[in-house]
């Protein structure tokens, strides 16, 4: 008999005694569930935990076989570049679809014989059957908010004649398909409170479809309108209509592919068919132009926000409303700094911006004049970055962030210091939305150890209530929450926050998952998470990483980690997972690194200059191919942040570390579990495909797993049904307990 002949006997008899044992348990002990008495048992037998773990996963994983193309060369700036697998770009074809079968029937197959998948996959779904209420908003007289029972797949949308009264449901996503992937992503109410507009996506899809909805029926209006993306809807004070943006409707077949561009302004009028609505702004001179219209207000003035992909820089324009046959006005034109509307006094219209003040300022400027000399400073530049503002009961609410943490600070419309605003602790806030006439509003606080609450603040007083808290099964209080910096590789101090069981032992041996993001100016805050939580309660670490890239210091911050400079994100995310070896709370092999979208380039990106560094890697929906990003729906707008492979200088430093491009044959790698989603039409599905092959076929023989994990019916992350979230979560953590041999 063969020594693993020999081994996978050994296991299966002890499983057998396993059994035996778990059918012969006493009755009245005190072990609710059949599962919780197996591993008690399992615990008392480690020698037998492992041989039946090594029988489960001795053997190497029969990777499907993905063809190569030879043919495919392209030539960038003198550079040939081999791209065998761009087959895998067309996600319509059979031989894709295949392709993705075979992979899922891999990693499924390997997922649900990981031991403790089913205890994690319970405790979640347990934590998770929590409520869950929104911030109210007020329109015409009624207050709205978002509400989830629990193990909704979607919150639903309620509504109430009073804060005091019992509301009523308004829409509820949950009732419009039958696995729960059709979600809400647009709620309008119009300024009389009557109607409602609201935008559906289907299977998580950026694509949104627009209705419009009569509040005290609950009945559809026949208006349905279709190719919306990036786009809410604004009404005009009279109730008649509104404004949105939609792109051309894509050619048969490539509405998840093909690239998104001309955006143009509508206006809708109630009870029209969608092909008479009236344009209102295009630039057909301009495709790469962003339009996002809004309506004051006060009503007099319809306001553009035009973007050039997702570069922080803004162009302001406006139109007056109370004119007839008005031109559309360009105030702000340069495309010099960040602009941000936020309400108007009349024709002074304040901004939020980074002009000469990268950590932003409030602004305001007359629209009758305005030229420069004319502008007048609000607020100015603090040594924190201001990173919102809004004009509530005639003051400016301002959100600052120190160090990634929330505080607040009010002034009045002329930029006078009112109070500094006290909050429940350190975290995150959010809210604080309102007009100029309301005399109360309301926030969320939340921190990494606690689900949150949310709380009235009374303008005037400055008192803050407490409105809703949620009840969670999960005790906050025995995990504790520090801040660090490690320094990366150019001397940057970089923060990081770290959260764990209170009396945790430095000494290498804890399992630990660094998550990070760096990119597209977007700061990450203290907030809770569910899977968060199961993780913490499984004994393992959690670290988040401010990287540059990021908005958490402001624009210098965020340019010091993009185009020729994307390099500084990286350095930073490995300095903080040196940091947290050196200083003992983990190792190399404990530790795991978690990232999305541009987070999951991050990870691609880190684990390909660095394997030795990480046990496990968990990259989602991640930009893996950087030299053909810009080809398909929104990717082109990257460009500010990546640069593109079209110029030479950038091409140089994006092939330097694209992850696809990076991955060399017979290295080992750290385990990996690449989640992507089939009808992901931000970041397409093809960017994990192409990589996940690739390292399939790079990995050492004696390398650990190299999986890809497609979800059906979900798109980039919003919307996703929740029972997808928790079982994609099981996955993950599950994956992670095993490759980091977790207790």
């Amino acid at each position: 008999m063969s020594s693993r002949s020999s081994c996978l006997f050994l296991c299966l008899m002890e499983l057998a005694a396993l059994v035996r044992l778990f059918h012969s348990r006493p009755q009245n002990q005190e072990i609710v569930s059949s599962a919780a008495y197996l591993i008690v048992v399992m615990k008392t037998t480690t020698p037998l935990f492992t041989l039946v773990s090594c029988s489960l996963f001795a053997q190497p994983l029969p990777y499907p076989e993905t063809r190569k193309d030879p043919e495919i060369v392209d030539d960038y700036h003198g550079t040939q570049v081999a791209d065998p697998y761009r087959w895998l770009e067309d996600d319509n074809s059979e031989e894709t679809k295949a392709w993705v079968k075979a992979q899922n029937e891999v990693t499924f197959g390997y997922l649900k014989k990981l031991p403790k998948r089913g205890e994690i996959r319970d405790r979640l779904e347990k934590l998770w059957n929590y409520e869950r209420i929104g911030v109210p908003f007020e329109e015409g007289g009624r207050w709205f908010f978002n509400r989830n029972s629990g193990l909704q797949n979607q919150s639903v949308l309620y509504v109430t004649e009073s804060l005091d009264a019992e509301p009523r449901i308004l829409l509820d996503p949950n009732a419009l398909s039958q696995d729960g992937t059709t979600s809400l992503t647009e709620s309008a109410p119009s300024p009389n409170g009557k109607l409602l507009v609201y935008g559906l996506s289907k299977a998580g899809s950026d694509w949104q479809e627009f209705r419009v909805k009569d509040i005290d029926t609950g009945k559809d209006l026949p208006d349905v309108l279709e190719w919306i993306k990036f786009s809410g809807a604004s009404w005009a004070k009279d109730n008649s209509g509104f404004y949105y943006s939609r792109y051309p409707q894509p050619k048969e077949g490539a509405a998840l592919t093909e690239a998104n561009k001309n955006q143009k302004v509508y206006f809708h009028k109630l009870g029209s068919p969608q092909n008479e609505d009236r344009l209102v702004y295009e630039r057909p001179d301009q495709p790469d132009w962003g339009l996002h219209a809004y309506v004051t207000d006060d009503g007099a003035y319809l306001t553009f926000t035009v973007t050039e992909g997702t570069d922080p820089k803004k162009r302001i324009f406006y139109q007056s409303l109370t004119e007839p046959d008005a031109k559309v006005i360009e105030l702000l034109n340069d495309f010099d700094a960040a602009y941000g509307f936020l309400d108007n006094v009349g024709s002074v219209f304040y901004f939020r911006t980074d002009l000469e003040a990268p950590r932003y300022r409030v602004i305001a400027i007359d629209v009758t004049k305005p030229e420069r000399k004319h502008w007048k400073e609000v607020i100015p530049q603090t040594t924190d970055k201001l990173d919102g503002v809004t004009l509530v009961g005639e003051q400016i609410l301002c959100e600052y962030l120190k160090d990634a943490r929330s505080d607040m600070r009010a002034f009045d419309l002329n930029g006078q210091f009112i109070r500094q605003i006290e909050l429940p602790g350190i975290g995150t806030v959010g809210g604080f939305g309102g007009r100029r006439k309301d005399i109360q509003t309301f926030y969320a606080f939340t921190s990494f150890t606690s689900p949150g609450a949310i709380y009235r603040y009374d303008i005037a007083s400055g008192q803050s209530s407490l409105y809703r808290r949620p009840k969670v099964d999960f005790d906050g209080t025995a995990y504790e929450t520090q801040q660090v910096f490690a320094t990366s590789k150019d001397g940057t101090k970089v923060p990081m926050f770290i959260v764990h069981k209170k009396g945790l032992k430095l000494d290498g041996s804890n399992a630990t998952l660094l998550y990070g993001y760096g990119g597209f100016n977007i700061s990450l805050t203290p907030g809770f998470s569910i899977g968060r939580a199961v993780w913490l309660e499984m004994g393992g670490v959690f670290a988040l990483a401010n990287l540059r890239g990021g908005g958490e210091y402001g624009s210098e911050w965020h340019r010091a980690g993009t185009k020729l400079q994307k390099q500084n994100v990286f350095d930073d995310f490995i300095a903080c997972a040196e940091f947290l070896q050196k200083e003992g709370y983990t190792s190399p092999s404990k530790l795991a690194i978690q990232g999305g979208s541009n987070g999951g380039l991050l990870v691609g990106a880190c684990m390909t200059q660095r394997p030795e560094l990480y046990g496990a890697a968990l990259p989602a929906v991640g930009v893996m191919d950087m030299l053909r990003f810009h080809n398909f729906t929104i990717g082109w707008a990257w460009k500010s942040d990546y640069g593109s492979s079209e110029k030479a200088d950038e091409f140089k430093a994006l092939y330097a570390y694209s992850p696809l491009h990076n991955l060399k044959p017979r290295t080992r790698y750290p385990a990996t579990l690449v989640t992507t989603a089939d009808h992901d039409d931000r970041v397409v599905p093809a960017h994990s495909f192409k990589f996940a092959a690739r390292l399939q076929e790079c990995q050492a023989k004696d390398g650990p797993p190299v999986l890809i994990r497609i979800e059906t019916s979900a798109g980039h992350g919003a919307g996703t049904a929740l029972t997808k979230v928790i079982e994609e979560t099981a996955d993950e953590w599950a994956f992670l307990h095993h490759q980091l041999q977790m207790d």
